[in-house]
């Protein structure tokens, strides 16, 4: 692509103007901007996109059940996805921090992404059963873990690269385009729905080449170099911050609240297994859909009220996802769990609660910390956090042995318990 097509595309694509154009970063990155702010938007467009096709709430719960893993492997999959994108941070912050130039650690995070995908593929493709399900693990784990380098060194690499004022843009950019793929496979899955594992099969591998895209798209950055001091030790960072818990009631009652509601992120998976009982998975398209729309339906909303009172938005997603799980469970007992619409509508008000979960706990916790202390208690937020949803991956693994309904029922239990810690909350909002 020449000079000019480049900044006829960031011309049309941003919002610039020469006023604000290098505004906080450097001359040399400040002409480099149209280039940068492309790339940025395709390779986080691509990684987003991956992203939504190796869905281990939905997709990969799926993928599990029609290759006859066992239902206790199922239940690892969103816990070794979200424990293993928090919990690795603590020990490779140090060593990002080191780079002189981080694009190299998104750039390798994005191959070790799209190796992880490729396992998965290959698991598909290749076994079933015990062996299906263990390849599958194996691969979200490098899946993830690759992931909780990318997220260290991206807004860094971000902040070098792209001037205040743009970065939500180019981020906002990345995940519109990103949302439309995700549709176009849910649709894919609803018309074609007799191709569902080929679809499954072929986005799996899609997603493996989108990451190797993304890397080399990133690589190709004119990153300047930057600081390598201040990094510290990230594990004994937070180990000696842990005292905090026992400092700040708060805290810890924060820390508990949002354990008990990652309810809400555990249990998808189950919402798929209910529905693969009666009518052989033939809902998968329907269930992506709805996990979609519920995602584009709900942030707005749900970041209005946290404005207003990010403690209630915890209390009312508790309640909320409670009763998305208690009518899964209805549906279950009235017959209709198999059927097109149930479950979907189900999991709709579901991932509505998760949508305001994730962004009410976000919200609170910078509210409630003292300016100086926000990172060190977002560390030991997700420190424990990872650690709670290794735990509920056991429990959960334990818990499916009672089947799948017992399961979900314990999720929503969690829910409510999560609203009423939450209830008791200090108020911290303008409502």
């Amino acid at each position: 692509m020449t000079r000019p097509a480049v900044q006829i595309a960031y011309d049309m694509l941003s919002s610039e103007d020469e006023g604000r154009i290098c505004r906080d970063i450097s001359e040399t990155a400040c002409k480099a901007q149209p280039g940068s702010f492309l790339r940025h938007a395709l390779a986080l467009g691509l990684n987003k996109s991956a992203d939504g096709l190796v869905d281990p709430k939905l997709v990969l719960s799926w993928l599990m059940t029609h290759l006859g893993a066992p239902a206790a492997m199922i239940g690892f999959l969103v816990p070794i996805r979200e424990a293993g994108a928090l919990l690795p941070q603590l020990f490779t912050a140090e060593r990002i921090r080191a780079m002189a130039r981080r694009k190299w650690a998104w750039a390798g995070a994005a191959l070790g992404q799209g190796a992880g995908a490729a396992v998965i593929a290959l698991a598909a493709l290749t076994s079933t059963g015990t062996m299906a399900g263990v390849l599958i693990l194996l691969g979200l784990a490098l899946l993830a873990v690759s992931r909780s380098v990318a997220s260290v060194a991206y807004k860094d690499v971000l902040g070098k690269t792209v001037a205040k004022g743009q970065r939500g843009t180019v981020t906002g950019l990345a995940g519109t385009w990103a949302a439309g793929v995700g549709l176009a496979f849910a649709l894919a899955l609803i018309w074609l729905a007799e191709a569902r594992f080929a679809i499954v099969t072929g986005a799996l591998i899609a997603a493996a080449i989108a990451w190797v895209m993304a890397g080399v798209v990133f690589a190709g950055l004119q990153e300047e170099p930057g600081k390598t001091e201040g990094g510290g030790n990230g594990a004994a960072a937070a180990l000696a911050n842990l005292r905090y818990l026992r400092e700040d009631a708060g805290l810890a009652r924060f820390i508990i609240a949002r354990g008990l509601l990652t309810a809400t992120a555990l249990a998808p998976p189950w919402f798929v297994v209910l529905a693969s009982g009666n009518d052989a998975l033939q809902g998968l398209g329907a269930l992506v859909l709805a996990s979609a729309l519920a995602a584009l339906a709900s942030s707005y909303v749900w970041g209005r009220l946290a404005d207003r009172s990010s403690r209630m938005v915890l209390v009312l997603t508790g309640v909320s996802g409670a009763a998305s799980m208690g009518l899964a469970l209805l549906f279950v007992a009235l017959g209709l769990a198999g059927t097109l619409w149930a479950m979907p509508l189900a999991l709709f008000g579901l991932m509505v609660a998760h949508q305001g979960v994730r962004l009410g706990r976000s919200t609170y916790i910078v509210d409630m910390a003292p300016p100086d202390r926000r990172a060190i208690y977002t560390a030991i937020a997700n420190t424990v956090i990872g650690v709670i949803l290794l735990a509920s991956g056991v429990s959960g693994a334990l818990a499916a042995l009672g089947g799948a309904e017992l399961t979900l029922a314990l999720f929503a239990l969690m829910a409510l318990s999560g609203a009423w810690v939450a209830y008791g909350l200090e108020e911290l909002g303008d409502g």
